[in-house]
């Protein structure tokens, strides 16, 4: 089969552009907010760091949010945009917004990080990881991403951290709202939703539908094709509330896309379709005022294919979970016990089929108590494949004064081979997990409009699985093996500060994240990079400015094809229009500047995108 992961064709490599750092680093990003929207209030709350809900000042966890204002007012067509402007966050894309994404959580392989979308966990065990460009941008109602490896209370997967997705929950009277929206490349957006409640039931339901001729990701081919896109998708979230102390919640979400895509070697148009569903249903019950419990089974399933000759092909992924969590609160001690259950199933046109599944409990403690804050957690893993697996972690906080505060923390997290590993063409099923051992520390400091803080962290990574010498499988040509290791390590500078009637935000990273067994820096993955903004109100209009900037990134792991560092400017307006009616327009790469995410494959030039949205004031 030839390769069908889009092959476009390099770009001139562009000199670096990195004027931004020094703005950067005296400005950086809020330590919870992603782009252009105001740093979170201090009493605003989040589950990522300890799957419980808990104050975002408390956390020792380097944790950001990014909420519903920032992602209307981003612009973005794509999730993993989105995800660029967050602080420890790269990408790479295979063309356009449709293309093959990785997103790289501290310099950590894309596989490396547990994603969930309404607690729903989402992967793929034919291509390990998420696919990035199934989730729709459009339905998502804020985002939570964890940066660090939490293995000790998600299991497998989140060796380079957590991102957690909400769609939108209903609250109070109906809300409806309409958005619709034209863009560069001939890109429209449709979407609708309702939510609200009404006695003990409450809804959330919305549709979006967006569509773009794409633009030629591999310049050279011939003959000249652009890359385009159509997608459809949909979600409901509702709860019941049987009693004061007992809800019933589900949700489900479903989205197509079919993605246009030049495969490099002259064939016709070819198209790849995904599909991503995923259904949860959970029972939340207080017992008392200090004990509750969840009760949940959720499903993900993943597709992607190639529907075209002659690059033919089919992965279709299956998770399915079962959650039981218990939580208690003494006075200021929090303890949880979860026992929980994932099952896989992958199906692909290799062909390989194949299952296996995970039995853990995980235990947690916690102490929130004058200066101090504790956070310890435990997890075994019981594995169908490799047999049992430990994970742990240790943080600990420090309010050196109210505005400062110092956190240390310890951890090791793990990967499970996935099914294609073990049982496809090349899968050996002696393979073991993937394993890590981390150690940060940080200092944030909190006051008003003021944010400021910085993390260093040292993650070392080994067996690694990657493509070796024949003879452990049935394949002539090669097999997985546990032959790599990795260290990523890195400092990120964050912050936000307000003056006047401006307000600046910006984070920067500097990274090493190294293959230990050839000292190569690991691919696609620039040792620096960073954003910086500003917004302001004058009149009824808000108006914002964007930096975003990397360095110097190698395509390859042996580090001979380079990319060229490249800096990005956007800018953004919104107004009210009328009562009910708000214009947002953006410009995105406003200096049309040429670069690369991935060798030989093209990006989207300046950006020009209008939106108008319907949303009726209670």
């Amino acid at each position: 089969m030839k390769n069908s992961t889009r092959r476009p064709r390099a770009l001139a490599p562009a000199p670096v552009r990195l004027a931004l750092w020094p703005l950067v680093s005296l400005f950086g990003a809020g330590l919870a907010s992603a782009q252009t929207a105001p740093a979170p209030l201090l009493g605003e709350t989040v589950v990522t760091a300890t799957r419980t809900e808990q104050p975002l000042a408390d956390l020792v966890a380097d944790v950001s949010l990014i909420d519903h204002q920032t992602l209307e007012r981003s612009g973005a067509v794509a999730l993993a945009d989105v995800l660029a402007r967050v602080p420890g966050v790269e990408i790479a894309r295979n063309g356009g917004p449709a293309g093959t994404t990785s997103v790289f959580l501290r310099g950590a392989d894309t596989a490396f990080t547990a994603v969930f979308i309404d607690g729903v966990r989402v992967d793929s065990q034919g291509v390990p990881g998420a696919t990035w460009e199934s989730i729709p941008l459009g339905l998502i109602d804020h985002i939570e991403i964890l940066r660090g490896p939490a293995a000790a209370v998600y299991g497998s997967d989140a060796l380079g951290g957590v991102i957690q997705i909400f769609t939108r929950k209903g609250e109070g009277a109906p809300q409806p709202y309409v958005e619709a929206g034209v863009g560069s490349y001939a890109t429209s957006k449709v979407q609708a939703g309702v939510s609200g409640s009404s006695g003990a039931f409450d809804y959330a339901l919305g549709v979006q539908r967006e569509r773009s001729a794409g633009f030629n990701s591999i310049p050279s081919a011939a003959p000249a094709q652009n890359d385009g896109y159509t997608s459809n998708a949909g979600h409901a979230r509702l709860g019941f509330q049987i009693n004061p102390d007992q809800r019933l919640e589900a949700s489900l979400l479903a989205h197509n896309l079919l993605a246009g895509f030049n495969d490099g070697y002259g064939d016709p148009q070819q198209q790849s379709s995904y599909q991503l569903r995923t259904t949860g249903l959970n029972l939340l019950s207080r017992w008392s005022p200090d004990y509750k419990t969840v009760l949940g089974v959720s499903e993900s399933t993943s597709l992607y294919a190639v529907t075209t000759a002659p690059d033919n092909y089919l992965s279709n992924t299956r998770v399915r979970s079962y959650l039981f969590q218990n939580e208690w609160r003494l006075g200021s001690q929090q303890f949880t016990a979860a026992l929980e259950r994932r099952e896989d199933h992958v199906v692909t046109s290799d062909p390989v089929t194949g299952n296996r599944f995970e039995n853990a409990l995980a235990l947690g403690w916690g102490l929130h108590w004058q200066q101090h804050t504790v956070q310890l957690n435990l997890r075994h893993d019981q594995d169908s494949t490799f047999g049992g697996h430990n994970s742990g972690s240790a943080s600990y906080g420090y309010a050196i004064t109210p505005a400062w505060r110092a956190t240390v923390s310890a951890g090791t997290a793990f990967r499970a081979p996935t099914v294609y590993q073990l049982y496809g063409p090349y899968g050996v099923s002696s393979l073991q997990p993937e394993t890590s051992h981390n150690l940060e520390a940080g200092l944030r400091y909190a006051q008003g409009a003021s944010r400021w803080g910085v993390v260093a962290y040292r993650n070392q990574v080994g067996n690694l699985i990657n493509f070796s010498s024949p003879g452990a499988c049935s394949s002539s040509y090669g097999c997985y093996a546990n032959v790599a290791h990795a260290r990523y390590t890195g400092v990120t500078f964050t912050g936000e500060e307000r003056i006047g009637a401006v307000s600046l935000h910006g984070s920067l990273d500097l990274q090493d994240p190294k293959n230990l067994d050839t000292g190569a820096l690991l691919a696609r993955r620039a040792r620096q990079h960073g954003t910086f903004g500003a917004d302001t109100l004058v009149a009824n209009w808000s108006l914002g400015a964007e930096v975003q900037a990397s360095g110097r990134r190698y395509d390859n792991a042996a580090n001979t094809r380079p990319l060229g560092g490249y800096t990005l400017f956007n800018l953004y307006a919104s107004t009210a229009v009328a009562r009910d009616w708000q214009l947002l327009a953006r410009v995105d790469n406003l200096a049309d500047k040429q670069y690369q995410l991935a060798n030989t494959y093209a990006t989207p030039g300046r950006s020009v995108y209008l939106g108008l949205k319907w949303a009726p004031q209670n």
